[in-house]
């Protein structure tokens, strides 16, 4: 169940009030009239099923509640209410199937961002692997796939393009160009001082058994990072946020940027070609599998979401 906190003016609570019960997915309504005092207005609120959220909140945002009130929407870890197990009951389908498309527009959006905790935890990722290359430490190399957070920016592109938001997909493909291209110029210069210091040698990157998979791009790279892509999306949707850590080590994004740092420190001018390539590779796979889930979950749901939809009011259907 979700929990949603309207703040509407007085003129449109009525219609709100209306919508909301009018949803079968929803349930323990409340409203306080003239309880809201920034902005002014009615407070209502009430719980929804996740698999009946778009509806009503799609009638909700019709109403320009969020120029002139507020919409907020959170999780409910337990609900215990025989009107909501009603509800629930009302929807078809199961809530972990259910993709509410404004809370992933919110998500997408804030993990598209570039912040300085995205360039921190990139460029800290990105050293760690390069580490591990060098040492010819596989679990360095995981640790830093669960570490870096490269993920957030590809899914935002993902959503974009199915949106065929310009804006957003700049906003992402920003973040990672200059999030990688900072984790590896940051990385590299670590990696040129350590070998200055003698830290380093150039054969530290020859035979690694453990590790070469970095270097050495394949048709399974692909097909992991498009299996790895979908499942990421699918988490994501799902709000399953713990499968996020099985999408992470799935693919060498993060390895791979931090081979190109050290193959350039040292010299393997061949390593940071393959490197590069299994970036690209990997990128590619999980944009084009995580495009194509979010249009099959789009696709499903126009079929069979409208079995929810509740009566539209009056002053809509006219266009008022």
């Amino acid at each position: 169940m979700l929990h949603v906190r309207v703040i509407s003016p007085a003129d449109r609570a009525d219609e709100v009030v209306r919508i909301v019960t009018a949803c079968r997915a929803a349930t323990h309504v409340v409203r306080l009239p003239g309880a809201a005092l920034a902005p002014p207005g009615d407070y209502i609120e009430f719980d929804v099923a996740r698999e009946g959220a778009n509806d009503v909140l799609a009638q909700l945002r019709e109403l320009g509640l969020e120029e002139s009130g507020g919409l907020t929407v959170e999780p409910l870890d337990l609900t215990m209410s025989a009107a909501a197990d009603r509800a629930e009951a009302a929807a078809p389908g199961d809530p972990d199937d259910a993709v509410v498309w404004a809370e992933l527009t919110a998500r997408t959006a804030a993990e598209s961002r570039m912040t300085w905790a995205f360039l921190a935890f990139l460029t800290l990722a990105t050293q760690i692997a390069a580490i591990g290359a060098l040492l010819d430490q596989p679990i360095l190399i995981v640790g830093a796939m669960v570490l870096g957070p490269e993920f957030g920016p590809l899914a935002a592109l993902c959503f974009a393009a199915l949106r065929r938001d310009v804006r957003q997909a700049g906003v992402a493909v920003r973040t990672l160009v200059v999030g990688f291209g900072t984790a590896i110029a940051v990385t590299l210069a670590c990696a040129a001082v350590s070998r200055l210091l003698g830290w380093i040698t150039p054969d530290m990157l020859g035979a690694r058994p453990l590790t070469g998979f970095i270097v050495h791009p394949d048709r399974w790279s692909f097909i992991v990072a498009v299996l790895a892509g979908a499942a990421g999306i699918l988490s994501m949707t799902a709000g399953k946020s713990s499968s996020l850590i099985g999408v992470f080590i799935s693919v060498t994004t993060v390895p791979a940027a931090g081979n190109i740092a050290v193959a350039l420190a040292l010299g393997h001018w061949g390593e940071v070609g393959a490197s590069f390539v299994q970036l690209g590779v990997n990128i590619a796979g999980m944009l084009v599998s995580g495009t194509l889930t979010l249009a099959a979950q789009r696709a499903l749901w126009s079929r069979y979401g409208p079995r929810l939809a509740p009566a539209r009011p009056e002053s809509l259907r006219r266009g008022a």
